[in-house]
């Protein structure tokens, strides 16, 4: 069976690890870290490197993609969502479909993201805190040692 090449929009390794390990059956998957959103530089550095530990360790054979590193503030969680996949459906050129690991968190809407992404063809709406996505991201991340940020990583001025 060929498996449909997917690329996958990273927010950080905790919520990485479920998805990946849902999505991993059906897809071949190349993982694209773009975070312009985290601030400061440390944190963003820190998440991109626990990111590729994990990966590394668990998945060798899963290519990440480093998008570059600008620095932005967003007016709401809306528009960075929309900017991270705006990007990430530029990346999707070689790749059948395209989505994100935004959606196992509880503190994102999924039906919003999902709204950003169903604007895109190649676009691929889930749900990825259903069938208990974030208790097992949770139980990944402990096994593995990650590092769990408290904050999504903008810091706007609302």
């Amino acid at each position: 069976m060929n498996k449909k090449r997917l690329l996958l929009h990273a927010c950080c390794a905790p919520c990485s690890t479920a998805v990946i390990e849902r999505l991993i059956p059906d897809y071949e998957i190349t993982l694209f870290w773009y975070n312009p959103n985290i601030v400061p530089e440390e944190e963003h550095i820190k998440r991109l490197s626990e990111l590729g530990r994990y990966v590394g360790d668990i998945y060798p054979d899963i290519e990440l993609i480093v998008g570059e590193y600008t620095p932005q503030k967003f007016d709401n969680c809306r528009d960075c969502v929309a900017h991270r996949l705006s990007e990430t459906a530029k990346r999707a050129g070689g790749f059948d479909l395209f989505t994100t690991t935004l959606t196992v968190s509880p503190h994102k809407n999924a039906n919003e993201i999902n709204s950003i992404i169903s604007e895109y063809d190649k676009g691929l709406q889930a749900d990825f805190k259903k069938k208990n996505g974030y208790l097992r991201s949770i139980e990944l991340s402990k096994k593995h040692n990650l590092y769990r940020q408290n904050y999504c990583g903008c810091k706007h001025e609302s």
